[in-house]
Formats: structure tokens, sequence, C-alpha cells
């Protein structure tokens, strides 16, 4: 399982990039009092998103992010609501997807379904 992913953010964009997450379900939880100044966390069942303050952030142009929607209809709808280009892509597995853009410019993948596992 992956715990956590961490993506630098301008602190400019802390607001809009947190809101960003609560659209897709995340909730803000607090961070280290010792990472509190550099850092905002947020988390939706076991699994975080670390935004890192930064005064140059970088955001991989492909690199993603990839998020399944408890709701992907209403999920979808909420982003675009909020003001945020959805780009709904080819469904490799059956299941639709989409990808947005996050505060910041990171590249989050938006999925009803995950891919089905391999075998072992």
């Amino acid at each position: 399982m992956i715990q956590h992913v961490a993506l630098e953010t301008a602190h400019a964009d802390a607001e809009a990039a947190e809101e960003f997450w609560q659209l897709l379900g995340f909730e803000p939880v607090e961070p280290p009092e010792t990472l509190r100044d550099r850092a905002a966390w947020l988390q939706k069942g076991p699994t975080q998103v670390h935004l890192l303050w930064s005064d140059a952030p970088v955001a991989p142009p492909e690199g993603h992010v990839a998020v399944v929607a408890d709701d992907y209809d209403a999920t979808i709808e909420r982003l675009r609501e909020a003001g945020h280009d959805v780009d709904r892509r080819t469904q490799h597995w059956g299941a639709p997807r989409a990808f947005v853009s996050a505060p910041g410019g990171h590249r989050v993948e938006v999925m009803a379904a995950p891919p089905p596992a391999r075998p072992a």
C-alpha cells in the first residue's frame, strides 16, 4: 500500500489546492507540529496527500496521481462546478476515467474503478 504522495505546491496555491483535494473526498488532517509551517496534509481512508510548500514547485508534465472516486459522476460534476477543466479519457478497462489539473499544475487521474488485479 502507498501511504502518501507528496506534491510540491506554491504556498499561494494552498487554499485552492486543499479545496481541490476535498472535492476528491480527502479531508484535512493535522501534520506533526514540526511540519505544520511547511505542509498541509489531507486524507481519504488510509491514503494521504501531503502538499509541500515550495517557492519553486515542480509538477511533472505527464506524471500523475490516480484517485478512485467513490461516486465518479458526482465527483466529475463537483470538479466542473468548481471550475476545473475535466478531460475524459479512453476507458482502457471498461471504467470511466478523466484527467484534471490540481492548483499548481499536478495532473490527477480520476477513475470510476481501478484496473482489474493481475492474477498471481
